[in-house]
């Protein structure tokens, strides 16, 4: 749950331009978190697993 001011939630005093930045912070998080992953299997074999028996 979110946390409340009065019977609001917190999420629907956010104003356009904080939401609109939080949007692209996640966006931007979502596109570090795929180039680690995207850098970490570049080299895998398909059909094998990521650590060598």
């Amino acid at each position: 749950m979110t946390n409340r001011i009065g019977n609001k939630d917190i999420a629907q005093q956010r104003s356009k331009s904080e939401k609109a930045r939080i949007r692209a912070s996640n966006i931007a998080n979502e596109a570090v978190k795929k180039a680690i992953a995207k850098e970490k299997y570049r080299n895998a074999v398909k059909g094998q697993s990521a650590t060598p028996a």
